[in-house]
């Protein structure tokens, strides 16, 4: 079977590429989300700084727990076996950061208020579609490109290794 370069072959690498993405989208979408609603300010950026350990752990499980395996289900009803590489990791991330953004807009608010309110369903439409912008334009120029890198080269490594074992 074809195996891809770019994306993780085992469950080390599976960790390592969660938690590139993870971490760079963590310390992005939230101190841009928390500028837009309340102002970029040094203040701010250090209230967010604070916030940051917590969303990571909620982001992390919410991925292995409920993005991952809903993306897991709904891909193959629109994938096709002739779409390539390139088009797979398109819906790939737009399914999960739709799917993280509705959530991370709720729970992000509950976070950062250190509160559980009506609030963030008061606001949904008006904070989730900017969360979302800001999420997959972060996830798609930023956070998988990078991961991809990694993962590609710790592949080349690897084949390297492989190969002068082979000589």
């Amino acid at each position: 079977m074809y195996r891809e370069d770019r994306l993780p072959q085992s469950p080390k690498e599976g960790i390592i590429f969660m938690l590139i993405i993870s971490i760079i989208s963590v310390n992005t979408i939230a101190p841009i989300i928390m500028g837009m609603e309340f102002g970029f300010s040094k203040e701010n950026y250090l209230k967010t700084l604070k916030i940051i350990p917590v969303m990571w752990i909620i982001v992390i499980i919410l991925i292995r727990f409920v993005a991952g395996p809903l993306v897991g289900k709904v891909m193959p009803i629109f994938v096709g076996e002739t779409d390539g590489f390139n088009a797979r990791v398109l819906l790939n991330t737009l399914l999960n950061v739709t799917i993280l953004s509705i959530l991370l807009t709720i729970i992000g608010t509950w976070v950062g208020t250190k509160q559980i309110s009506l609030e963030p369903f008061q606001h949904f439409f008006h904070s989730w579609f900017r969360n979302f912008g800001v999420a997959f334009w972060i996830e798609l120029l930023i956070a998988q490109p990078i991961a991809r890198f990694a993962m590609k080269k710790i592949h080349a490594k690897q084949a390297r290794k492989t190969e002068a074992v082979n000589f």
